[in-house]
């Protein structure tokens, strides 16, 4: 069977009933898909029609969106989501909980897709879509879906026809019986809308439904298929239709118009054509299969594949003959048919047959069978025919002789002796042969052991163990093949004589003697003698086994012997070396009884290998050479074993009492482990040793004193064989073989003792001077004497045993020559890195006079300065010769650093020359990860935790090491399920989806990218138990009574039961009733059936069955079963009322029963007066549909009583009575009275109501009405509305406890309903047991001994009362643990179940208001069951579902203490701490996790290191520099993680910064540019400045200058470099500084002008005004974009560097005028233009002519202006002071005498008034004035007076001095400067503020006169002599003021005592970093370029008032 092309296989879930059928047990949706059966036979095999199998089934619905919105009059589409179901679910749409059926506005379309046409504003909603599944039932709801109308209210304008959902091509299989298509289309107004159809452009009328929007074309042929068009009209409109189309296509099945014979039998190497045509709509596609396998004809030559589908089959042979299938298939379907092609030779043998099948050669019917030894032969001789051409065709050859295997066995064979004959006229049929062992092809040739004759004979010479097997022969011809089949046994003869020899071991006299003998090798030891005399020393043996004969062969005499002869060991060869011309190799197997193989050897240099040698063996090796004489020398034998093969046995140690017996055999694993320890074993492996008959063995690497269990096996190459029973024994205690086991093998294990030393010297190199002596074994020392002086001596010494000596420790001396300390060894190399070694090659230092007897190999072990210190790893002793060595037992993936020293005599050398630092290779793991738990997490899953691997066990990179987990049922159902988990730190994980209550089996591996480490040991673990996964099986039921019914079932499948099953209920309740479920429980699982009691008599019951567990209640039985009570007398009819009462007749009707108990058959009535007895009554019987009657000739007035009854099968029921009074004055009833309630009445649920009743109107009252209300706010609702009318009395039940009511009753006879009655008094239910459980949201383990619950109480309205406290029971769950027996007494001798599990115990929580409680006093490593619940005054409430923890583990409750940090590095902080306090651990501490993070930035830089040792220090390494960090540290344990402790601050040093982020050129010139950069991202301290280089990358004039600036300071980050040469790349590279610097930041620039920039313009002319310069020039070339602007340079004519003077110059104009303050004065100057376009700065103009900036002096700078105005100014003073001094006395006791009231009053603010005190001047009052004094802008109070009057900034032209002085302003270069600041006297401030007019400038103003000194500025002129250049970019400010910390408000400070000027040199500081060049000009700045609204700075103005 295959499903979808793949075979099955039959396994678990899948049954073959028998060979035709395929059942499936357990189906799901991996079954679905098609299925094909294979049918096969002897003739070939055939493909099957195909069954598709469906599988019905419903997923869930997938997320989709949730809100929609959609234009008014719009439509909206809205898809249902979508939902994986097979079949197709039925979808039905929801708005806001009603159904949406389809109308003219609302469509839903065959993809359940929801469109509503012209939405309007109700259309706005929650829609959703409910889907069910027809095959399975399964219903599932989506999600809703929000749609919102936009844009309501607008205006309704009308809206094109638009087709929202379009035709689709649609393709139908004839045969359908019917096909839809659909269009939906909108307009406004849409009942305008019309949808029209056609076909091929006619228009359809037909099968239209769903107002047009479907077309249905029924029973769908050929003819139907064409173009559909829908088009949208809407009509009375102008607007124009729309139209979608989709093409329908009607596809036909394949149909075969051609089909091949049945039969078609074809000669071998002919043509044969195979017919195959089919037709169908698409063509159908052709396929052929031979044997149910696909023929591939284009990989295959011969077969060819035709037009019509025919298949071609060229040069037929043998293997063609079988079944081939046609497969015609289209889209609608598939054909097959089949034909037997059979392929016949030109020998007629067609006749032939077997068994019915044609086409087979075989023999004809009657045919002789020869037989071989009582085996058949298949083919017999041929009989010829009488007549016709056919000529007799004999085939036969001899049988087979088992004893040589002569023949193939099973060949056809004819009587022996028969020749073999031809067929006359034709070539003769002659077969090939083939042999197989054990179904492998075997080859003779070039193997001398065997050889097949022509007759198809195998012959196998010198057979051995190797040839057992099952021997094939295989007959192929052209006619038919055959084959059959023996099996070889080798027999194998006894050993020699001597061979078998038996020692006893040294562990017990020797009872007796058991000899064995075996015949091969799998044949078992049978004993041949069970008890031999244990004086005896042999045995006779005798066996019925043939000895094959020995054959020799005669040898000739040799002439001389082969030369040079080398043996080298193979598997099954000898390799032998033999350097003669011509050479004769005879081999002969040892203790064979065989004769000689030969293997000549013809050409000289030959190096033979004779080959298929036994495995094991030894063998006898001679080789002759030929000579002239034809003669054959031979050599002397030589004895070689060839190599092992597969162990067959394992080797057997000897018990204690056995004996050994010594034979040879194979080498041999010693391996030793101890007794608890089976996986850690220790193997040495030991040599064959063929000299002695017993093999010894040593273990060593033991450990003292310590018991292993040792055993022993044999290996060859192919692999291990079994190991012998292991063995028992004990390493000594301390002394000689400590550590180390001895093995015999293969009988003893143990150890030898040690007999004491060899010690021997001679002359180097005479042996003949040996001496020796023999020393104890306790000596270790021994002085050598009688040397010769100045002699060179070599010394040995050797352990002895009573097996001989050990290994040989040598020594070289040279007597009388005093031995030094040798010297370091040097060319220290490394190579061969592997993972756990490496090899050192090395040269030896001078061995100091003596030899060396030690190398040492000492190691750093680490990357650069994690460890410096070295360590001893590796010693190598006796090999002083040695230029190399291994250094093993290296650690994989790790660095190490070498260095070597050599030892003597003296002692050791010094160290060479370290190695450089390698890195081992990558290896696995080694361990497994350690501390592996398995906890029970859920009914689904289990919590695995491990403890991960440390750092130094990775043995590879740490990004590859992972975890690989694998967990399978631990009773071996089930698949091994594998998960890898790649985070190496990982220490837990949960496996999910697993079975309930199942035990599994659980391992986890650490891997890394080399490869997986070893399974950790397995843990077992137990799913939680949980409810039955389903119902019980083979559910029935058996009415016995019309009230009982008898269930019985049986028990749940075992997988399905999920815990123990404690018990069963029974679900039942009447059909299509909507009470709720009724429970009949059955404890026990012994049980399996119930007898259900007090049913409705009559009633169809649904009944299902579930079993409980200890978690709840299961999943019920599907599907209920249906069963009916029996029936019974019915019950009284109900609902008797009589509407029509008249004087003399009544009208009554009435209701069935409502208990009919059964079919009712007919009614009875009977009537009288109510004063008669019963005799007189009348009785009338109705049909059972009747259900009124009218009763006749009543007497008037009067009261009659009514009695109607029902008839079932079983009888007439209880009748039912009404009373009557015929008369016509009838009337309601009156209201009965106040209900009352006794409180000995109220109960929790119920209350007993009493009344009296009003009067009934002349009606009986036939029945009562109680409601009901719950206070304080509820509404009546009723409670009753059938209470007898005779009652007088009611039971209110279903009421709520602890709840306040009050009730009404009214009264209802045949009139009508009366008033309801007054309320009663309130009342209060009282207190019930709570009705819910309170929920257990957590329990988690606290400490070792509690955990911590966690709940959340029911509501209110389940507590029934007030809530007095909770109850927690929790019990110790023991089954997990139960491995013996216990005893339990049951008290109820009549108990069929008991529960093993302990009782609860209990604890009560009085706290109405907990959630929370700590369970304590539990024990260790238990697990528990807890449960809760609550309870009041009333009683306790249910128990909560039981909830499970394993007690013993916890989480640590406190964290680290004391966490500490110390700064070492700039990368590496150390952290300390002290472990959590000892009762906060729970339990042993595991390891710490340090969690840091830099501060401020937790959430993207926080990482987290895990040390898993309880280590209390911890180095985090690989910080960033100059960083803070925030530590905290957490505990963890086997439980998980503790709390983290408080966070603690700590900084790493300083470090180089990171490269400058970017580096900006602007203002690029032919000779200058702006260079900015940005800051370092990582600065890793405090920024010290920046350093600037740069150079160019070509020499310039074959110089090339490098110029190194340093930046002092974190700013500028900018810097003009003006030292440039035209069209030259330059190179920069920047780099910050810390303490140290950084890495540089690098980028090239080109000096311009570039490509596409402006040529230069006109040779600039200058004019001069006064002090006004103007420059001239002329347009040039634009380049390759328009001129944006000029740009002016200067230089002073000196040879000076060009800088940009005038920047930012209109392009418009050509002719610039700048004031000569910017200037140098006295300096001359040259100027050239420079045009600026879009591509860069251009080229510069030629220099202008030298202009000087001398001005001349104006008249108020003479000095008897300044004479003048001095004393000008000295007699204003004057003046000034006198008025005041005058003013001030007449006020003085006028102010005296208003002092008192005033002063407060008349009190200056602050800057109105300044008292000054001084040299005994009166005090003087200056109002709205101030001083100057020193930081008169910035009092220490922080408040600032008034700004000092200036002109209005537009107003002046300031010199460059004015610039400079507040640089801090307006930033400005210049060169190095050092002046001296002179010194003025203090002034004061003017008294007023004045404006000038803006337009108005002065050439000179007489200010600036004042403020002006061409020794303050310099921009022009390069650096003084004599004045040292400042260091680039670094400048101090001026000692004079404290400007930094004064706001400036349109104002600038006036510094005492001096002008502001910089010390040294001025440098700029730009305000935008980004770009400052290209804001800020260096020499001139346009006063509008200032801030808006500030004032410029007046230097100096103050001194001149």
């Amino acid at each position: 069977w295959g499903l979808d092309m793949k075979p099955l296989q039959s396994g678990s879930r899948h049954l073959s009933l028998s060979p035709s059928r395929y059942m499936i047990t357990s189906l799901d949706r991996t079954h679905a898909g098609v299925y094909r059966c294979i049918v096969r036979n002897r003739m070939g095999a055939l493909l099957q029609r195909q069954t598709e199998v469906q599988v019905a089934y419903m997923g869930s619905f997938e997320e989709s969106e949730t809100h929609q919105s959609v234009s008014h009059g719009e439509a909206a589409v809205i898809h249902a989501p979508r939902i994986a179901s097979f079949p197709q679910p039925q979808v039905t749409w929801f708005r806001d909980g009603r159904k949406i059926p389809p109308s003219s506005r609302i469509a839903i379309t065959l993809e359940n897709t929801l469109v509503i046409l012209s939405t309007v504003a109700p259309d706005a909603g929650r829609y959703y879509v409910q889907a069910v599944n027809d095959k399975n039932g399964d219903n599932k709801t989506s999600q809703p879906i929000t749609l919102t109308v936009e844009n309501v209210g607008g205006p309704a304008d009308p809206i094109a026809p638009t087709i929202i959902i379009p035709p689709r091509n649609t393709s139908v299989v004839t045969g359908t019986s019917e096909v839809t298509m659909e269009c939906v289309a909108n307009a406004r107004p849409l009942m305008k809308l019309h949808i029209v159809w056609k076909k091929d452009g006619a228009p359809l009328s037909s099968g239209l439904s769903d107002y047009n929007r479907r077309l249905t074309i029924l029973n769908p042929t050929l003819g139907d298929s064409g173009y559909y068009e829908c088009e949208a009209v809407l009509r009375s409109s102008s607007v124009p239709a729309v139209a979608e189309g989709a093409f329908l296509a009607v596809l036909e099945p394949p149909q075969f118009v051609q089909e091949p014979d049945r039969h078609v039998t074809a000669e071998m190497e002919k043509v044969v054509t195979i017919p195959c045509q089919a037709k169908g709509v698409p063509p159908p596609a052709m396929a052929w299969y031979k044997d149910a396998a696909l023929v591939q004809v284009e990989k295959l030559s011969r077969f060819q594949l035709l037009g019509d589908g025919s298949l071609q089959i060229s040069g037929l042979v043998p293997d063609d003959t079988g079944m081939f299938q046609c497969f015609a298939r289209n889209a609608a379907g598939e054909v097959q048919t089949s034909t037997y092609l059979a392929v016949t030779s030109r020998c007629q043998l067609s006749a032939l047959s077997l068994a019915g099948h044609p086409g087979a050669p075989r023999p004809a019917p009657g045919a002789p069978w020869q037989g071989v030894r009582g085996l058949p032969t298949l083919l017999p001789e041929l009989p010829g025919r009488a007549s016709g051409g056919s000529q007799p065709c004999f085939w036969s050859t001899q049988p087979c002789s088992p004893s040589s295997l002569a023949g193939r066995p099973g060949v056809p064979r004819a009587p022996p002796g028969a020749p073999w004959q031809g067929i006359q006229g034709l070539p003769a049929l002659l077969p090939e042969y083939i042999w197989e062992k054990d179904g492998v092809p075997i080859s003779v040739d070039g193997i001398p052991r065997l050889r097949l004759d022509e007759e198809g004979t195998l012959h196998i010479s010198q057979t051995w163990s190797g040839d057992i097997g099952t021997y094939t022969c295989r007959v192929l011809s052209t006619g038919g093949n055959d084959s059959r089949s023996a099996h070889l046994r080798v027999q194998q003869l006894p050993c020699p004589e001597n061979a078998c020899t038996a020692e006893p071991l040294e562990s017990g006299p020797v009872l007796h003697y058991i000899l064995e003998v075996s015949e091969t090798q799998g044949s078992g030891w049978p004993p041949a003698a069970q008890e031999l005399a244990r004086a005896g020393r042999g045995a006779s043996l005798t066996t019925s086994l043939p000895s094959p004969p020995r054959v020799s062969l005669p040898e000739e005499p040799p002439t001389a012997p082969p030369q040079k002869r080398h043996r080298q060991r193979r598997t099954n060869q000898i390799h032998s070396m033999i350097q003669v011309a011509a050479t004769l190799l005879r081999l002969l197997p040892g203790r064979l009884p065989v004769g000689y193989q030969f293997k000549n050897i013809t050409s000289r240099g030959q190096q033979p290998a004779p080959g298929d040698l036994i495995i094991w063996t030894n063998y006898e090796i001679r080789g002759g050479e030929r000579t002239t004489a034809l003669a054959w020398g031979s050599t002397a034998p030589g004895d070689e074993w060839t190599l092992q093969g597969g162990a067959r046995r394992g080797a057997s140690p000897a018990p204690g009492e056995a004996m050994g017996l010594r034979t040879s055999s194979p080498p041999t694993r010693l391996i030793a482990w101890e007794p608890e320890q089976a996986e850690e074993v220790t193997v040495v492996t030991v040599r064959p040793n063929f000299q002695d008959s017993i093999h010894v063995g040593y273990i060593g690497g033991l450990k003292k004193f310590t018991e292993y269990f040792t055993s022993v096996l044999c290996f060859t190459t192919p692999g291990d064989g079994p190991r012998s029973p292991p063995q028992l024994v004990r390493t000594h205690e301390d002394g000689t073989g400590s550590g180390g086991l001895g093995v015999t093998h293969p009988c003893a294990c143990g150890w030898l003792v040690f007999a004491g030393y060899r010690i021997s010297w001679e002359e180097y190199n005479r042996t003949n001077t040996r001496v020796t002596h023999y020393l104890p074994n306790l000596t270790l020392e021994y002085r050598v004497t009688g040397l010769t002086a100045l002699t060179t001596y070599t010394i040995e010494v050797a352990a002895m045993t009573s097996k001989g000596q050990g290994q040989v420790s040598s020594s070289t001396i040279s007597s009388g020559v005093p031995p030094e300390l040798p010297g370091a060894p040097t060319n220290l190399g490394i190579s061969n890195i592997g993972p756990r070694s490496v090899t050192l090659q090395f040269r030896p230092g001078y061995d100091g006079k003596t030899s060396i007897s030690r190398w040492l190999v000492e190691a750093q072990v680490g990357q650069i300065g994690e460890n410096e210190e070295w360590e001893l790893i590796h010693q190598l002793a006796n090999d002083p010769d040695a230029r190399s060595m291994e250094v093993p037992n290296l650690h994989p993936y790790m660095y190490y650093s070498f260095r070597l020293r050599q030892v003597n005599i003296v002692g050791t050398s010094p160290p060479s020359v370290p190695s450089r630092r390698m890195q081992t290779l990558q290896a696995p793991p080694d361990v497994a990860p350690a501390n592996v738990t398995l906890r029970t997490a859920s009914e689904t899953s289990l919590w695995l935790r491990w403890m991960p691997l440390p750092e130094l066990e990775y043995n590879g990179n740490p990004e590859s090491v992972g975890y690989r987990l694998r967990y399978t049922r631990a009773d071996g159902r089930g698949r091994t399920v594998a998960h890898v988990i790649h985070d190496r730190v990982e220490r837990e994980y949960t496996i999910e989806d697993l079975e309930e209550w199942t035990e599994y089996r659980v391992q986890v591996q650490a891997f890394n990218a080399i490869g997986a480490g070893p399974w950790s040991h397995v843990v077992l673990g137990r799913t939680r138990e949980s409810v039955p996964s389903s119902g019980p099986t083979n559910l029935s039921a058996l009415a016995t009574t019309s009230s009982s019914m008898l269930i019985r079932w049986n028990e749940i499948p075992e997988a399905d039961r999920n815990g123990l099953i404690l018990g069963y209920k029974v679900v039942y309740k009447e059909k299509d009733s909507d009470a709720r479920a009724q429970f009949w429980p059955v404890e026990g699982n012994a049980s399996h059936s119930a007898q259900l009691a007090g049913l409705g008599k009559y009633v169809l019951y649904e009944i299902r069955v579930l079993a409980f567990t200890r978690i709840g209640d299961g999943a019920p039985s599907t599907p209920p079963i249906l069963e009916r009570t029996l029936d019974d007398v019915p019950g009284p009819p109900v609902g008797i009322l009589f509407p029509e009462v008249r004087t003399t007749s009544v009208r009554l009707i009435w209701q069935p029963p409502a208990a009919p108990n059964g079919i009712i058959l007919a009614y009875q009535i009977t009537h009288r007066l109510n004063t008669t007895s019963a005799n007189a009554a009348t009785v009338e019987v109705l049909n059972p549909s009747a259900r009124q009657y009218t009763a006749t000739g009543l007497q008037p007035e009067s009261t009659y009583l009514f009695r109607i009854t029902a008839q079932t099968r079983k009888g007439w029921g209880e009748a039912a009575e009404a009373l009557v009074v015929t008369t016509e004055k009838r009337d309601r009833p009156q209201p009965p009275s106040k209900p009352m309630v006794q409180q000995e009445d109220v109960k929790a649920r119920s209350v007993l109501l009493c009344w009296e009743p009003g009067s009934d109107g002349l009606s009986p009252v036939r029945y009562y009405t109680v409601q009901s209300r719950e206070l304080p706010a509820g509404e009546w609702t009723l409670n009753s509305a059938s209470v007898s009318h005779n009652a007088t009395s009611f039971v209110v039940d279903r009421l709520k406890p602890f709840t306040s009511y009050k009730f009404r009753v009214k009264a209802t006879n045949d009139i009508g309903d009366s008033e309801y009655s007054q309320e009663s008094e309130s009342l209060t239910t009282l207190q019930a047991a709570p009705e819910e459980a309170p929920t257990i949201l957590s329990v988690t383990p606290h400490t070792t001994t509690s955990v911590l619950i966690h709940w959340q109480p029911p509501t209110e309205d389940k507590i029934n009362g007030i809530l007095l406290g909770f109850r927690i029971r929790y019990r110790e769950l023991v089954y997990d643990g139960l491995r013996g027996f216990t005893t339990r007494s049951l008290s109820s001798p009549g108990a069929k179940w008991a529960e093993l599990t302990p009782g609860y115990a209990v604890r009560n929580l009085s706290g109405a208001g907990l959630t929370h409680h700590e369970l304590d006093n539990l024990s260790k490593h238990r697990r528990y069951e807890i449960r809760m619940s609550v309870y009041n005054a009333a009683g306790e409430g249910p128990s909560s579902t039981p909830q499970e923890v394993f007690v013993g583990e916890a989480v640590p409750t406190a964290p680290p203490q004391n966490v500490a940090i110390q700064t070492t590095t700039a990368t590496q902080l150390d952290i300390t701490w002290e472990p959590p306090p000892l009762e906060a651990q729970n339990g042993d501490i595991q390891g710490y996790k340090i969690y840091f993070w830099e501060a401020q930035r937790q959430n993207s830089t926080e990482r987290v290191k895990t040390l898993f040792l309880p280590e209390n220090g911890a180095k985090l390494k690989n910080l960033t520099g100059y960083t803070s960090y925030l530590i905290t540290v957490s505990a963890f344990n086997a439980a998980g993680d503790g709390p983290r402790s408080a966070p603690v601050r700590g900084r790493t040093q300083q470090a180089a910064p990171s490269a400058p982020s970017t580096i900006r050129f602007s203002e690029l010139t032919t000779t200058s540019v702006n260079v900015s950069w940005e800051p370092p991202l990582l600065p890793n301290g405090i920024l010290e400045g920046y350093r600037l280089v740069y150079e160019p990358c070509m020499p310039v004039d074959g110089v090339s200058k490098i110029v190194t600036v340093d930046v002092k300071g974190s700013s500028p980050l900018w810097m003009k470099v003006k030292d440039l040469a035209e069209g030259v790349t330059y190179r920069f590279r920047i780099r910050a500084k810390t303490f140290a610097y950084g890495p540089e930041i690098e980028a090239n620039i080109t000096t311009g002008p570039g490509e596409g920039a402006p040529g230069p313009p006109g040779e600039p002319f200058i004019s001069r005004y006064g002090s006004a310069i103007t420059i001239h020039w002329a347009n040039g070339d634009p380049g390759k974009g328009p001129i944006t602007r000029y740009v002016i340079e200067a230089r002073p004519s000196d040879e000076g560097l060009w800088d940009i003077l005038i920047k930012d110059i209109p392009r418009e104009v050509t002719s610039y005028t700048f004031s000569m303050d910017i200037l140098k004065q006295g300096v001359s100057y040259d100027f050239r233009v420079i045009a600026v376009n879009d591509y860069g700065y251009g080229t510069p103009s030629a220099p202008s002519p030298s202009v000087s900036a001398q001005k001349a002096n104006p008249f108020y700078e003479e000095w008897w202006f300044l004479v003048v105005i001095a004393l000008v100014g000295l007699i204003f003073i004057l003046l000034l002071v006198f008025v005041l001094i005058i003013h001030g006395q007449s006020k003085k006791y006028a102010k005296k005498s208003d002092s008192g009231n005033n002063s407060k009053a008349n009190a200056l603010s602050h800057g109105e008034m300044v008292s000054l005190d001084e040299s005994s001047f009166p005090a003087l009052e200056l109002n709205n004035r101030r001083l100057s004094v020193k930081n008169s802008f910035c009092r220490k109070n922080g408040i600032y007076t008034r700004s000092p009057p200036r002109p209005s900034p537009g107003s002046l032209h300031y010199s460059d001095e004015d610039v400079t002085k507040y640089n801090d302003l307006i930033p400005a270069e210049s060169s190095s400067l050092t002046e001296k600041p002179s010194e003025i006297s203090d002034s004061q401030g003017s008294d007023s503020e004045y404006e000038v007019d803006q337009n108005h400038q002065k050439a000179h103003s007489f200010v600036n006169h004042y403020i002006s000194d061409p020794t303050y500025y310099n921009s022009w002129r390069r650096q003084q002599k004599g004045i040292s250049r400042a260091q680039g970019y670094s400048y101090t400010e001026s000692d004079s003021g404290d400007p930094d910390h004064c706001p400036l408000f349109n104002s600038t400070s006036t510094q005492q005592g001096s002008l502001f000027r910089p010390k040294v040199s001025r440098t700029p500081t730009p305000q935008t970093p980004v770009n400052p060049p290209s804001q800020q000009s260096t020499l001139y700045r346009p006063p509008s370029s200032l801030a808006p609204g500030s004032r410029a700075p007046i230097a100096g103005f103050s001194s001149f008032v």
